[in-house]
């Protein structure tokens, strides 16, 4: 299912995925099968998602993010790719960040940029991940 108030460019998208209301999707943004899509999110153009991924409402995915297979990603969580953020930036230089299978990020978590969020790993809400989380841990801001 994918909202008629969605702007959707790519063509793929998974079998049994659904688009909520809101969402813009670039044209080559892939994402998997039975993945949510919530409301408001933004997926950029160099972005995979793989399956049974849940994306809550307003998070933005930008270029350079891999989603592995059944990650959840909280409410507004936010994502950067570029550590010296500036208006237009000649030296941009992007670093990806890859969040592997199974993960869960919560809400108003923010994820910067070059880093790898492991298997299986849990973020607790309103964290910042400045550095790698090893797989099968769970990360809480103290």
């Amino acid at each position: 299912m994918i909202h008629h108030s969605s702007d959707i460019q790519t063509k793929n998208i998974g079998k049994n995925t659904n688009v909520w209301q809101y969402c813009v999707i670039l044209p080559d943004a892939k994402i998997g099968e039975n993945c949510n899509i919530c409301s408001h999110v933004f997926i950029e153009n160099d972005v995979n998602i793989g399956d049974n991924v849940t994306v809550k409402c307003g998070v933005q995915l930008w270029n350079g993010i891999t989603i592995e297979d059944d990650v959840f990603i909280g409410p507004n969580v936010t994502f950067c790719n570029d550590r010296y953020p500036k208006s237009k930036n000649t030296n941009f230089k992007l670093e990806k960040i890859l969040v592997k299978k199974g993960a869960s990020i919560g809400a108003n978590s923010t994820i910067l940029p070059g880093v790898t969020i492991g298997e299986n790993a849990m973020i607790a809400a309103g964290s910042v991940i400045v550095k790698d989380v090893p797989a099968n841990t769970t990360f809480i801001k103290k």
